[in-house]
């Protein structure tokens, strides 16, 4: 791995801080200005629809014009989002935030286009697993430090998360080389900047299932990530900070896993066959998690689902790489990103429409859902397996 790849990771790691630090409190936060259950699944769900609109727009730039002045932008529209969100006053100012967080988010497609260009092939697993390393200390650190700044106020860790985004768009500006070798072609007409490729990319050969697959992927997760903060607060009768300690512990075992865990995995096994291992223990641990209201068995289940979860992304990510050309990296893995952003607008309201605040037993049953379909995920990245398999995925060529 060259000077730009440690670079970027070292970006990576501090843009994951400051997205971390807001995952613990955003439905919290969201709480402090009155909106009910649906309504802060909104508050999720807006910034990922912007996402879905941008990230493309951003990727397809990316690849025209450098990935250098596309992530500054996005660096800073982080910076100044969370400023207003931090010093909101009213629940519309918040979710304006919000959505302008939404449209300059092309802060990890980016981050992975610059990857896929500095790493070749038989290395790409290695450099998405490193990238997703990276993404997993900083969910150590990042609820850690969200942890010190809710003893302000949850408005703080906005603050702080902004200032963070703010040093890793000073290390963008100074310190990292373009890294796009070869530009993708002007188009002739200025005003395509990839919202068209949203629709070619799902029937890209290779690409387009995996895009699908990766939607999919992305929607049962959400109906999971949004759920279970209330299913936690509320039926196990839990808090803020336990809530963060609970992420800090998905950090620690993402960090094992996509290091030492992926390396392991990636020289004995194909990337295909570590995806479908993951998936069906992500489905197995959905369904089990509200069986028992015990908050040592959620826990325990919780260990479960991290260790085998950290692996589906470097996975996908790696396989949508391989199967791209060159110089469509950015926006390949920009419309990868958009799909997922869509994917996390549409989970939280599914999760929160089937939340009603008067039975706390409805709590589970966006988690029974999420299991049964992310089951329902892993027949369809079986059965079309063929349709996105690399010669590169064997072990013998992955160090």
């Amino acid at each position: 791995m060259n000077r730009s790849f440690w670079i970027i990771a070292l970006i990576a790691f501090i843009n994951s801080l400051s997205f971390t630090i807001l995952i613990p409190i955003i439905y919290l936060y969201g709480k402090q200005f009155g909106l009910n259950d649906f309504q802060t699944s909104l508050l999720f769900s807006i910034y990922s629809l912007a996402q879905f609109f941008a990230t493309p727009v951003i990727g397809k730039l990316s690849d025209r014009f450098g990935r250098k002045p596309l992530l500054i932008i996005s660096l800073a529209g982080t910076v100044i989002a969370n400023f207003i969100a931090g010093t909101a006053s009213t629940a519309s100012v918040l979710f304006l935030a919000r959505l302008l967080d939404g449209i300059t988010g092309g802060n990890n497609s980016i981050a992975q286009a610059i990857i896929s260009d500095v790493t070749n092939q038989e290395n790409r697993a290695k450099g998405f697993g490193i990238y997703g390393a990276v993404f997993g200390l900083g969910f150590i650190l990042g609820p850690a430090i969200s942890l010190l700044a809710q003893t302000i106020s949850l408005g703080t860790s906005f603050f702080v998360s902004g200032v963070i985004a703010l040093i890793a768009l000073l290390i963008t500006l100074v310190f990292l080389p373009e890294t796009i070798q070869s530009k993708a072609e002007q188009a002739h007409n200025i005003f395509d900047l990839g919202l068209g490729n949203l629709i070619k990319g799902l029937v890209t050969p290779r690409v387009g299932v995996l895009l699908i697959i990766n939607f999919f992927i992305g929607t049962t997760f959400t109906i999971f990530t949004y759920a279970f903060q209330p299913y936690f607060i509320q039926v196990l009768s839990q808090n803020s900070q336990s809530l963060t300690l609970l992420f800090v512990l998905f950090g620690g075992l993402g960090l094992l896993m996509q290091t030492a865990g992926i390396r392991f995995l990636t020289l004995n096994f194909s990337l295909i066959n570590i995806l479908f291992l993951a998936l069906f223990f992500r489905s197995l641990s959905f369904v089990l998690m509200p069986i028992w209201a015990n908050v040592v068995y959620f826990v325990g289940i919780s260990i479960l689902f991290s260790i085998f979860n950290s692996l589906v992304q470097p996975m996908v990510n790696t396989l949508i790489s391989l199967n791209s050309k060159p110089e469509e990296q950015g926006t390949a893995l920009g419309i990868n990103s958009s799909y997922l952003s869509i994917s996390n607008a549409v989970g939280p309201v599914i999760a929160g429409t089937l939340i009603d605040q008067s039975s706390p037993t409805s709590y589970g049953y966006p988690l029974y859902l999420a299991g049964g379909l992310t089951f329902l995920v892993l027949w369809l990245a079986v059965v079309t397996r063929r349709r996105y398999a690399v010669k590169t995925t064997s072990s013998s060529e992955i160090s």
